[in-house]
C-alpha cells in the first residue's frame, strides 16, 4: 500500500471545487434562514407577558436539523413516520462518534 498522495485530475479537482463552493453557500443560506426565522418570531410574538419569550436561534436549528434528519433516514417530515430505522440508527451513530471524537476528555479531541 502507497502513503503518497493521489493524484487529482483537474475534472476531480473541479468536482471537488464545486462542491465545496455550493456547500458553502448552502450553509451561508440556512444560517441566514435561520436568523431571519428567528427574527420574524421576535417580530410577530405576543407582547404583554414576559415570561413568554419567543423561541431562540437555536429552536430553530433544532427545528432544521429533525427535519433533515427524517429526510436522510426517508421518513415523512411533517408525520415522522416510516424511513429506514437502520439507517436512522447509523446516523445517530455518527453523530455519536463525532462527540467521543470531538468533545470527550480522552486527549483526542479539544
Amino acid at each position: 500500500m502507497s502513503n503518497s498522495c493521489p493524484v487529482v485530475t483537474p475534472a476531480e479537482r473541479q468536482v471537488a471545487d464545486t462542491l465545496q463552493r455550493v456547500g458553502e453557500g448552502l450553509t451561508v443560506a440556512v444560517q441566514r434562514a435561520l436568523e431571519e426565522a428567528t427574527q420574524q418570531a421576535a417580530g410577530e410574538w405576543p407582547a404583554g407577558d414576559p415570561t413568554l419569550a419567543p423561541p431562540p436561534y437555536e429552536y430553530f436549528a433544532a427545528v432544521v436539523h429533525q427535519k433533515m434528519f427524517l429526510l436522510l433516514c426517508g421518513a415523512d417530515t411533517e408525520t415522522m413516520t416510516g424511513g429506514d430505522p437502520v439507517l436512522a440508527g447509523h446516523l445517530i451513530r455518527n453523530q455519536q462518534n463525532i462527540v467521543a471524537h470531538y468533545w470527550t476528555d480522552d486527549g483526542q479531541g479539544d
